[in-house]
């Protein structure tokens, strides 16, 4: 599985310029006005992981691969996007083809970038964007309440899941999203977000894009979007998409080095995929070979089978056992023997919980 985060925000706010930034691709145009990207530009990065550098140095293997994240850039919504206005019903289309949303807040005052409502107020620029998620997941919803009434009167099975589609409209039309709403864990709302992709259930990690000189103390528009983050339970940073921009050519180590003169330690691209996958519950493990050392996506909590499966789904259906050295452990004792010597090779059955950095090998029979 790789994860999958769409770029949305107002026009004008740095999305395809972020979008360059963290791709090391310049295909999608930044231009000084509304609507220059008119289809979503696409791109698979691999995810930064200094844990595979450090087994690959043991391992000395032919290749390493990297963990994935796609990132759509797509085009900047609008007030009255919901009903159509801007291509809005083009566009909220491919947010619900993502897993997360990066919502790129402006945060600099600039006389020279045009801002669609002519003044910097990241609240009201994040109130615009999700009432018109709200609205396009209200659309979708009355949509589906009117095919489910149909449905219930010959299948009464279909009531539960009609209820809980007129209570999560019902929370929709005061404004909320659906990601606050209290019974989400439920079986009926799962099954009902699965169907329909909620847009505004999504997580949400927004990006607070300053300007060179906003990166070192938080301005007020900064304090703003990371508080009404922390209120929203949703993730937030701090970034200067013309800054990573401007790195986007560089060697990592140049890349260190400017950062570090910038006094920042964390570029924008890991930022963004760190808080990406906290917001999904995602971890990583790996395998480790001759050939390659690899990084594989998870969710926590996944079991050894299931993890498995990410690399072929008959390593799931012909699970025998999993052999597991704690990453720690992996380096600590140089590789697969040395941990197997020292009694850190653990023998895993079904049941086990694969966690953030194993170091795997699964046995199979198909």
């Amino acid at each position: 599985m790789a994860l999958s985060i769409g770029i949305v925000g107002l026009p004008n706010v740095g999305k395809s310029t972020l979008f360059n930034a963290l791709t090391k691709a310049r295909n999608a145009a930044a231009a000084n006005y509304p609507f220059c990207t008119i289809e979503p530009n696409k791109a698979v990065v691999a995810v930064p992981d200094k844990r595979l550098e450090q087994l690959a140095r043991i391992v000395n293997p032919q290749r390493i691969q990297n963990a994935i994240v796609e990132f759509t850039d797509i085009a900047g919504l609008v007030k009255g996007a919901s009903k159509g206005e801007g291509l809005g019903n083009q566009f909220l289309s491919h947010i619900r083809e993502t897993s997360a949303i990066v919502h790129v807040v402006r945060c600099f005052e600039s006389e020279t970038i045009i801002h669609v409502d002519g003044t910097v107020d990241p609240l009201r620029d994040i109130e615009v964007i999700n009432t018109e998620l709200i609205l396009a997941d209200m659309q979708t919803l009355e949509n589906r309440i009117s095919r489910l009434e149909k449905q219930v009167r010959g299948d009464k099975k279909a009531q539960p899941l009609l209820d809980m589609a007129k209570k999560v409209l019902e929370h929709l039309g005061a404004g909320k999203p659906a990601g606050s709403f209290d019974e989400r864990e439920s079986e009926a709302f799962l099954e009902l977000a699965g169907e329909i992709s909620l847009i505004s259930a999504k997580p949400v990690i927004y990006a607070a894009n300053v300007d060179e000189d906003g990166l070192g103390e938080d301005n007020g528009h900064v304090r703003a979007v990371h508080k009404y983050a922390a209120e929203q339970n949703a993730e937030s940073v701090k970034i200067c998409a013309k800054i990573e921009e401007e790195m986007a050519g560089m060697n990592d180590e140049e890349r260190n080095e400017f950062l570090a003169s910038l006094g920042v330690s964390e570029g924008g691209l890991d930022q963004v995929i760190h808080h990406g996958y906290h917001a999904l519950g995602l971890i990583s493990y790996f395998t480790a070979g001759p050939k390659e050392v690899r990084a594989w996506t998870i969710e926590r909590g996944w079991k050894a089978p299931k993890a498995a499966s990410v690399i072929h789904d008959d390593f799931e259906r012909g699970f025998i056992r999993a052999e597991v050295v704690a990453f720690e452990d992996y380096i600590a004792h140089e590789g697969e023997a040395g941990a197997r010597t020292a009694g850190r090779l653990r023998t895993e059955g079904k049941e086990y919980g694969v966690c953030n950095g194993d170091v795997m090998h699964f046995l199979f029979n198909v």
